[in-house]
């Protein structure tokens, strides 16, 4: 009689859940470990992860220019911070015109809070996808830069709803480490099993040749409308984390320089790479405050130098221009991490030959 054997685990497998073990550990260990400004700049680091990748979905695995991140960013801020503040939070912050009364009451947990600032956002997305996504190229980068300043603007006026240009103050610091890697794991998670799925395949194909697509009975204008959708759901998310991360938001934070940063990280790491974007991420944010120098007086030796307030950015700015020039594809191209990548290069005994069936 026939054994059924249960498969042994492969070794991918096996290595996957040790680096999630490992990953574990090391975050139990930096929470106890790392002072309170280093964390925090932890905590940035998985912010930036899912913002760079929600932008990776549209420009890289879709193939469409957008300029409009900071936008739906801002949705997903305002829309958390609201939702979650207490009566008395959005009383004591209205202070020159009263909160609309029908917003007053309305308060949710953090993790319902965060959902629905990513639904927002999301919903918002798909309306501008049905709007403007017939736009190529520059005129949908324009499209986009656009809604998200008419974004700012009406945050700017909206003063009974948003608080205008004061803002929101004094929000609950809801994002701790494990809610922002927890998230970005999670999305990561999904983003992947995304593009290995049909719709993945399919928004490759459209940013390959949308032509050839159309005529493999791909929905083009349909699928560009879902992955600009999803990108702004996790746009919103990482928008909900930020507000609670930073404890006050405004509109001056979502200008556009805040879609220069997260393109910056794309375009860093490799337009099309999710491994690209994750790395690229953690490196510009740590280089972000480890060139804080930059800003402040500069002693060269043979002079010194009055401060310069933004030198950092001319430093990233400069950079991406190098990688442009000499380097379009970014640190990982389209390529992906994988075990298999690490044997090859050393750091892992090679792959041995294949077992026998495990169904005897």
């Amino acid at each position: 009689m026939n054994t059924l054997q249960k498969k042994p685990m492969s070794r991918d497998a096996k290595l996957t859940l040790a680096a999630a073990v490992v990953g574990l550990i090391l975050l139990f260990i930096f929470d106890s470990t790392f002072d309170r400004f280093t964390m925090q700049i932890f905590k940035l680091c998985a912010i930036n992860i899912i913002l760079a990748l929600s932008l990776n979905l549209i420009n890289g695995f879709t193939g469409l220019f957008s300029l409009g991140h900071a936008g739906f960013m801002a949705v997903g801020a305002y829309t958390c911070a609201l939702l979650a503040m207490t009566p008395d939070q959005k009383t004591t912050n209205f202070v020159l015109q009263p909160i609309a009364p029908w917003l007053l009451d309305l308060h949710l947990p953090f993790l319902p809070a965060l959902l629905v600032s990513g639904l927002v956002a999301g919903f918002i997305g798909w309306f501008l996808g049905v709007v403007a996504l017939r736009l190529r190229d520059d005129y949908l980068a324009i499209a986009t830069l656009g809604f998200s300043e008419i974004i700012r603007v009406i945050l700017t006026n909206a003063q009974s709803v948003t608080n205008g240009s004061l803002g929101l103050k004094g929000l609950p610091r809801f994002t701790t480490m494990w809610w922002a890697w927890g998230s970005a794991v999670v999305i990561t998670l999904f983003l992947v099993l995304l593009i290995k799925s049909s719709y993945g395949r399919a928004f490759k194909s459209i940013r390959d040749n949308e032509i050839a697509a159309e005529s493999m009975g791909i929905d083009v204008f349909g699928m560009k409308v879902l992955s600009f959708t999803i990108s702004s759901f996790l746009a919103g998310i990482a928008g909900g984390l930020l507000a609670h991360y930073l404890t006050t938001i405004d509109p001056k934070q979502f200008i556009f320089l805040k879609t220069f940063d997260i393109l910056l990280i794309v375009v860093l790491g490799g337009v099309g790479s999710i491994t690209g974007s994750i790395v690229a991420a953690i490196v510009v944010t740590i280089s972000m405050e480890a060139l804080r120098f930059l800003d402040g007086p500069l002693d060269l030796g043979f002079m010194v130098t009055n401060g310069i307030p933004g030198l950092r950015m001319v430093f990233f700015s400069a950079l991406l221009m190098i990688v442009v020039i000499f380097r379009q594809q970014g640190l990982m191209g389209t390529s992906e991490f994988s075990w298999d990548s690490l044997s090859r290069i050393g750091l892992l005994p090679k792959r041995g030959p294949k077992s026998g069936k495990g169904v005897e």
